[in-house]
């Protein structure tokens, strides 16, 4: 947890210098046992195991309203500790991936749907991953594709502060998978978590 927090605020102290192209973010998470399909469309199932993710990462905008519609891209990096509960070792991960940003008005109020793609590379093996290969007759593997999707909501809308500008607070899919098999062979596997974050556009 130390290490987690160190991190986080060399990131943050690093941003203090950097121009509006640059975001940080910190999240925390529980896995769910149904696959992404089910829980995007509400069909949640999170695991009785009481394991945990905490998460932050940090982005640089590559495009800026893409097509001439209010969609950016980001190059993204991110660690994770995943806290196993005494079932196995806690576990890290690195996450590498480009995140596009939709942005949209509700009442004046500006939302982002978000969607990401990448690689995902996990230092030991997840417990929820060790039961959903075990469930479905499966295999594990460290290196995994990476998938997000998210929506959030600029708290600058409501509160009247610079400081508040650009923050963003909002809940994700983290999703790891083999990609029916394409990646190690790994076509039953992987892990999905329901995840809340807080993230700041510098």
């Amino acid at each position: 947890m130390k290490k987690l927090l160190f991190l986080f605020l060399s990131l943050v102290a690093i941003n203090l210098f950097a121009e509006d192209n640059y975001e940080v973010g910190v999240a925390f998470g529980r896995p769910d046992s149904n696959d992404f399909g089910e829980v995007l469309s509400s069909q949640t199932a999170p695991y009785s195991t009481n394991t945990k993710v905490v998460m932050i990462d940090v982005g640089y905008k590559i495009v800026d309203d893409a097509f001439d519609l209010p969609l950016d891209f980001y190059v993204k990096g991110g660690f994770a500790k995943f806290f196993e509960n005494g079932y196995a070792d806690d576990v890290y991960e690195n996450t590498l991936y480009i995140k596009a940003y939709y942005t949209f008005d509700v009442l004046k109020n500006a939302f982002r749907l978000g969607f990401a793609e990448g690689a995902s590379y996990t230092y030991g093996t997840l417990h929820v991953e060790k039961l959903d290969a075990i469930k479905n007759h499966g295999k594990n593997s460290h290196y995994l594709n990476y998938l997000e999707l998210s929506l959030d909501y600029d708290l600058g809308n409501i509160v009247d502060s610079t400081a508040f500008k650009k923050l963003y607070l909002g809940v994700e899919i983290k999703h790891r998978s083999g990609i029916f098999g394409l990646i190690n062979n790994v076509k039953h596997g992987g892990s999905n978590y329901e995840v809340m974050y807080i993230e700041k556009n510098f």
